[in-house]
């Protein structure tokens, strides 16, 4: 009997509520199958194992909060993997990717009756039977070749993000009432929110002019097409919204700073950082989620384009790592992508700041502009593209002045694109 022992899922975190299980006692489980999910404050993770056996006891039920480093589970193993596991346990932690590549080498023969000799283990087998892939249609990344659950994964998530993309939406009917739970997500959101809500806030918001930093980013992207030295073929504003917005953050770092023992302003403290770990909301099939880049302040465009891209990646298989979710000092959120103006973002209790970019629109708006027969400033109305900007701060530490210079800092740096170059080390 070994006990299956919690592991750390992210730094700082003590406990996870159970949300759901995968298996129940007397249950076969083989390696890599799914054994429970588990909700932390920053993020909802699922828990596999890492050996082969029969399941004995659940040590939670569902809604409990499991203790990391106890034993959530207990599995009946052979006495070759109880030895194995046991060891496996002493530490907390998976084994090394060498480690699981030497035993899979032991253990696997080479199956050959399939339209090519196909290297999987029978755990991996079973994953694609359950999505109805056929194995000798991937391309495995392991050793020799050996196809991976992630391989798997992979494949299925393109299939199923293909076709997606050529189906729209349907209209759902609700026929009767009745009660749903929260999803985890929303669990999540609804002790964050709750949190954040006792937190006074005002709000700001102003329009930059892009005119300029669109002609810098098609610059940028042609530069990319010409060159195959990175991992993306072209950049969206979105980087350079966020490393412009952690150049402007230097003047103002008390944007970036958090409260500590705020339950008394007589203990309260602020808590500068001088990482700036830029938070922005993406939309996941699971729902809102706010991983964030660390060190931008250090980063270049092309690097924090790199980061995006890899969230982005982790977010189409709602598997962006726990550690993304930490430690975030501000955040910038981008609603544009979607639709709409102005926001009144919610900032969560860690951080006093947070900005929304809204739709950008090309929108007419008046100039001075030189006559070409007189020679004459006349005022004409030409066409601007424009993005709303919207800002909540924490209103006991955080006055409206200085979000206002801080918004201007930033906008000068985005209509002034030679401004924003200079500032760059």
């Amino acid at each position: 009997m070994v006990p299956f022992l919690l592991a750390d899922i992210g730094e700082g975190i003590t406990e996870c509520e159970v949300v759901q299980w995968f298996i129940q006692p007397g249950d076969n489980i083989s390696e890599f199958d799914k054994i429970c999910e588990v909700q932390s404050d920053k993020a909802s993770v699922e828990i596999t194992s890492r050996y082969t056996g029969v399941i004995k006891k659940l040590h939670y039920n569902v809604g409990e909060m499991a203790k990391v480093g106890n034993p959530i589970v207990d599995i009946e193993t052979d006495s070759s993997n109880e030895l194995e596991s046991s060891l496996i346990n002493s530490e907390v932690s998976p084994p090394s990717p060498s480690a699981q590549v030497q035993s899979i080498n032991i253990t696997e023969p080479l199956i050959s009756g399939e339209k090519t000799h196909t290297l999987a283990t029978p755990a991996v087998r079973r994953v694609a039977r359950e999505h109805n892939i056929d194995i000798s249609n991937i391309k495995g990344t392991g050793k020799n070749g050996r196809i991976t659950k992630e391989n798997i994964l992979n494949y299925f998530y393109q299939l199923f993000h293909k076709t997606i993309a050529k189906t729209t939406h349907p209209h759902i009917e609700v026929v009767e009432d009745k009660l749903v739970p929260l999803s985890f997500i929303q669990k999540s959101m609804f002790k964050t929110m709750s949190r954040s809500l006792k937190i006074p806030h005002f709000g700001y918001s102003d329009e930059y002019i892009l005119d300029d930093i669109i002609a810098s980013r098609n610059l940028i992207n042609d530069y990319i097409t010409r060159n195959n030295q990175f991992s993306f073929n072209k950049i969206s504003f979105m980087p350079i919204f966020i490393k412009s917005f952690s150049v402007a953050l230097k003047k103002f770092p008390i944007l970036n700073a958090c409260v500590i023992d705020d339950d008394d302003a007589n203990t309260a403290k602020l808590k500068f950082r001088r990482s700036h770990n830029i938070g922005i909301a993406m939309d996941t099939p699971g729902g809102l989620v706010v991983p964030n880049i660390k060190n931008v302040q250090a980063k270049s465009i092309f690097e924090i384009a790199s980061d995006i891209r890899r969230l982005q990646e982790a977010r189409e298989k709602n598997a962006i790592p726990p550690n993304d979710f930490q430690e975030g000092t501000i955040t910038l959120s981008n609603i544009g992508n979607i639709g709409g103006t102005s926001l009144s973002p919610v900032i969560v209790s860690s951080e006093v700041c947070i900005a929304a970019i809204g739709k950008l629109q090309k929108v007419p708006r008046f100039e001075d502009v030189k006559d070409e027969v007189t020679g004459q400033l006349v005022e004409k109305v030409v066409g601007k593209h424009v993005i709303p900007v919207s800002f909540s701060a924490d209103h006991r530490v955080i006055d409206g002045a200085t979000v206002a210079r801080f918004s201007q800092e930033w906008k000068n740096l985005l209509e002034n694109p030679i401004l924003l170059s200079a500032e760059l080390r």
